[in-house]
């Protein structure tokens, strides 16, 4: 015979879930979007000024900034924008995507921008940083910037900035 099976009754959420006493229900969001025109492969745009002026344009002090390219052959990352570190980076990313080997895509497509797909993948099309007192919390060294990856570039590249606080 067939013993029947009955779960324990869920607990109650108020009962585990404590809300912090700097808790705010006044949360906004803003969202704007940053174009950069790139002319080449490789270019690496610091837009740390204009996701600063986006921040000061939603007027929200506290909480989180999130950036999203929208395309698939350009990322965001930060980094020291300096001259030795960027070669470096150029570098790098040249050893784990290189120019001189077949890619699937290049193959299927045609436009020979297999590279560029791989490299975009590598580094991520996206970015949050945490926002205090109406400034970015990067460090002292720290940058955001954009990489254009395209073999193909010289294109309209469009990031959506979201500002997430109160």
């Amino acid at each position: 015979m067939r013993q029947s099976f009955q779960a324990p009754p869920l607990p109650d959420p108020a009962s585990f879930i404590t809300i912090p006493p700097n808790f705010s229900h006044d949360t906004c969001m803003f969202r704007k979007t940053i174009s950069i025109r790139s002319q080449t492969e490789g270019e690496i745009f610091d837009i740390t000024p204009q996701v600063k002026a986006v921040v000061r344009e939603s007027g929200i002090v506290d909480g989180l900034v999130h950036l999203f390219v929208r395309h698939s052959t350009a990322a965001l990352t930060t980094i020291e924008y300096e001259n030795g570190v960027l070669a470096d980076l150029k570098r790098s990313l040249s050893v784990l995507a290189p120019d001189d080997i077949p890619y699937a895509h290049d193959s299927r497509w045609g436009d020979g921008n297999g590279r560029s797909h791989v490299k975009a993948a590598l580094v991520g099309p996206d970015l949050t940083v945490p926002l205090a007192a109406g400034e970015l919390m990067c460090g002292t060294w720290q940058q955001i910037v954009l990489l254009e990856l395209d073999a193909n570039a010289g294109r309209e590249r469009t990031i959506i900035c979201t500002v997430i606080g109160g």
